[in-house]
């Protein structure tokens, strides 16, 4: 929600690996400003981030003497100030009692929330981000149910009374960047204006299972070669192959809920709802801003 009229109270800052984005925060939870820029903290020059932070959200901090709050990536190991994880379950409560807090030069204090880590199929799992954008869906009304945030690694995250209580992440699209990228199978693959009925195809052959995903990878080749889906469609047939891969995986995680909520920007969300709906599962989007109600 927007908060043109409302007091500042918060300044938010979405710090990720590509990409940095900060909100101006009114009392009552809605954004008043926001602000974008690439520089996520692989592009930060030095890794000054002292120096990046003073230039991009500087006005906002000497005009409005508020908390700043800070997540995502910023908070790894390769960021400004590495916080420690925190297990499950866990909600706002419990990250808000663990954030870290680091003193800037001129005395102004950025209160950095911590990721977390839990324990998936016998090995660790961690998020960084992830955790604030479920706050700000809770906070929003979803106070229990699975949340997804597609993206290059996918999460799947159970909220139980506010609390997350379980979670795994998938590479979909580190892996179909790397596919297309730098196999033989984009090699059949042209840009075109997409596809919904390919990336079904995609969907229903992951979903029937067949051979496998290992596989069924190599059909995005064969397709094309014999002509049945066109090489401007064979990309998203690889793309619903892939998430729904990853919706195969992730069934269990679901649960009896029968719907998931998407968390992510909108053509990726169209995506992940249509696959969703091969695997019989409804998908809603959360609404926007949710990572600065997080913040808040």
């Amino acid at each position: 929600m927007n908060s043109a009229g409302s007091e500042p109270a918060l300044i938010g800052l979405d710090w990720g690996t590509s990409s940095f984005r900060a909100y101006l925060i009114g009392a009552d939870g809605g954004v008043i400003s926001s602000v974008a820029a690439p520089e996520g903290i692989l592009h930060v020059e030095g890794g000054n981030f002292e120096a990046a932070f003073g230039r991009l959200v500087g006005p906002w901090a000497a005009e409005h003497n508020v908390p700043v709050i800070a997540s995502g990536m910023i908070t790894s190991r390769n960021g400004w100030v590495e916080t420690p994880y925190v297990g499950l379950p866990s909600g706002a409560a419990e990250l808000a009692a663990a954030m870290t807090t680091h003193t800037l030069a001129n005395g102004r204090k950025i209160h950095f929330v911590t990721g977390m880590t839990a324990e998936t199929s016998g090995a660790p799992d961690v998020m960084r981000g992830e955790e604030t954008q479920i706050a700000g869906a809770v906070a929003a009304g979803g106070g229990s149910g699975v949340f997804v945030l597609p993206g290059t690694h996918s999460k799947w995250v159970a909220v139980e009374e506010g609390k997350i209580t379980s979670f795994a992440t998938f590479m979909t699209g580190d892996v179909f960047g790397a596919m297309r990228g730098h196999t033989i199978l984009g090699a059949l693959m042209d840009e075109g204006e997409g596809s919904g009925a390919a990336l079904l195809r995609g969907a229903q052959a992951s979903r029937d299972g067949g051979l496998g995903l290992l596989h069924s990878l190599f059909t995005a080749r064969t397709l094309p070669l014999f002509g049945e889906i066109t090489k401007s469609e064979a990309a998203d047939y690889l793309s619903g192959l892939l998430i729904g891969a990853e919706v195969q995986g992730a069934r269990a995680l679901a649960g009896d809920h029968g719907q998931v909520v998407l968390i992510g920007r909108g053509d990726l969300n169209t995506r992940y709802a249509q696959v969703l709906e091969v695997f019989g599962l409804k998908a809603v989007e959360a609404g926007d801003h949710i990572v600065a109600r997080g913040h808040f």
